[in-house]
């Protein structure tokens, strides 16, 4: 498949996967008990070290340190004199808080199916700093060249699913608001994607592969099924064991620790599926014009 046409068909999956999350956790009674249940369950289950330190961590996104990735992501695209690229991936992470701002605070609303009280009223689908986190790691797989993605993976996969579930933990946002910020973020990459592929700045790579690459995608996949096994059993036990209502009142603890788990795999999945749209890909430097060989003939006249 083309990447264009590819990265189109990932950004219209994000967009459904937006939706139908919308449509279940936020529309239905079923979705707002199931997850107000594991916010709930953050009180019995999270520390006070665990607490603080999710804290912490959500603490240190703020506007200067979005503004100083940023400015670290469009400087890579400069140094590689592409300013095509660093518009591209300076733009992800722009119009990622764009986007989920608008659609959290004007366009989405969380009616009140299920009788809560406080903070569980308001509307907080998606999540603004894990779109932050999220769109900060797909820029920097998009901006640094070929032979570094895997680097730039290592190091930004384990923080940004970290914020996710930190978000939990701290009980900012839902299990469905991080996962439609991930549909967000993972949308807007692609987009971004496709928008250099059609000005003909994607190109095949044909360098040498790297084995350690794999090793890593394959502890990736390795982790991710785990977290969606061990979410799916925290989740799947107690509704199937004692039915919503009782695992709603009585299993709260479980439920955030699945939310956790499946909070995790989602990030990890949309961070898989973006790097392979990119597999054998890469955008080259633009080439400086040789400078002109002037004969020796005319030298000499000179």
């Amino acid at each position: 498949m083309a990447p264009p046409r590819r990265w189109l068909l990932i950004a219209g999956a994000c967009a459904v996967t937006l939706v139908a999350t919308y449509l279940l956790a936020v529309r239905t009674a079923t979705g707002q008990e199931l997850e107000n249940a594991a916010l709930r369950g953050a009180d019995d289950s999270a520390n006070r070290s665990e607490f603080v330190a999710a804290n912490n961590a959500l603490d240190q996104i703020t506007l200067y340190s979005l503004i100083g990735a940023c400015v670290l992501i469009g400087l890579i695209g400069l140094l590689r004199r592409r300013l095509d690229l660093a518009v591209a991936a300076v733009g992800v992470i722009f119009a990622g808080q764009v986007v989920t701002q608008g659609l959290k605070r004007f366009l989405l609303v969380r009616p009140e199916l299920v009788d809560v009280t406080g903070d569980f009223k308001g509307n907080s689908l998606p999540s603004g700093h894990t779109t932050i986190a999220m769109t900060v790691l797909f820029a920097a797989l998009i901006v640094v060249p070929y032979r570094w993605r895997g680097v730039a993976m290592f190091f930004t996969l384990t923080w940004a699913t970290g914020i996710g579930a930190y978000t939990l933990t701290a009980k900012w946002h839902r299990l469905s608001d991080t996962i439609a910020a991930d549909a967000v973020a993972l949308g807007l990459a692609c987009l971004a994607s496709w928008w250099l592929a059609r000005r003909g700045a994607v190109q095949p790579y044909d360098g040498k592969r790297h084995p350690l690459r794999v090793a890593f995608v394959v502890l990736i996949c390795l982790y991710v099924a785990a977290w969606l096994v061990l979410g799916g059993i925290l989740w799947g036990g107690p509704l199937v064991a004692e039915g919503l209502q009782q695992a709603v009142a009585e299993s709260q603890w479980p439920l955030y620790l699945g939310a956790g788990a499946l909070a995790s795999a989602g990030s990890a999945i949309s961070a898989l599926i973006f790097w392979a749209s990119w597999r054998r890909l890469e955008i080259p430097p633009v080439r400086r014009p040789a400078a002109a060989v002037v004969p020796e003939s005319v030298r000499a006249r000179g």
